[in-house]
């Protein structure tokens, strides 16, 4: 549990990043001299067309892939001088994660799934603390219920209690609401900015949903893979 910046300071920041990939015409740009950065608590989304590089800028702050040019620092650390085991322990002290896959464990039960990476940190009261979070988001009927017997929205509402459990400083979340019809994709979205602000936990949204967009502090947007438009949400 460390969420260790507080208070308006930098918890996330990419420094000219740029990702080149291969391709059999030549190498292939995805991104190109890519700089931000984002402050404690805040909600930021990012938005752009099929393409832009959106899910790659995700992977690259989440320190799953390592930029080709530039740096990303998360957390107070610099991802680039970590080796892949420094960058997994960083994510497992800093980062949660939300996808529109949900990725639940199906031989597990819902408080099973959110007492998993609390185990694997070694919580103090795995259980305590699952049901807690379990009962903020709605489910304390259906603890005991597997990933097959829940709804879409169910599903969700245990990956979302599973990624706040370890009150992670960053929330990257993919398409969250895009297996989701729109009531339960509001609900589900107004269920992350509660806890978001409860926690000051900084999210990171990659969206398609220009209306969901428009809901955090401030917007991304991509084109071509590169960054056309940081701007406050509403202007």
């Amino acid at each position: 549990m460390n969420n260790d910046l507080r208070n308006g300071a930098t918890v996330l920041a990419a420094l000219g990043i740029s990702k080149e990939v291969s391709s059999p015409e030549g190498p292939l740009t995805i991104l190109s001299d890519v700089t931000f950065s984002i402050q404690s608590g805040e909600s930021v989304a990012v938005v752009g067309p099929s393409g832009a590089g959106k899910s790659t800028l995700l992977a690259l702050l989440a320190g799953l892939d390592l930029p080709t040019s530039g740096h990303v620092e998360l957390n107070g650390h610099n991802l680039g001088k970590l080796d892949e085991d420094g960058r997994a322990r960083v994510r497992a002290e800093s980062v949660g994660f939300v996808f529109q896959s949900f990725h639940l464990v199906p031989s597990l039960n819902a408080l099973e799934n959110i007492m998993l990476p609390l185990e694997l940190a070694g919580a103090g009261d795995p259980r305590a603390a699952s049901l807690a979070i379990i009962e903020q988001v709605g489910l304390s009927e259906r603890f005991k219920h597997y990933p097959a017997q829940l709804s879409g929205g169910e599903k969700q509402r245990v990956a979302i209690a599973r990624a706040f459990a370890l009150e992670p400083a960053v929330l990257f979340a993919d398409e969250p609401t895009g297996n989701l019809d729109s009531r339960t994709g509001s609900n589900i979205m107004k269920l992350m900015f509660e806890l978001n602000q409860e926690s000051s936990t900084t999210l990171v949204l990659v969206t398609h949903d220009l209306s969901l967009a428009e809901r955090c502090d401030r917007v991304l947007t991509l084109e071509g893979g590169r960054l056309v438009s940081d701007s406050k949400a509403g202007s």
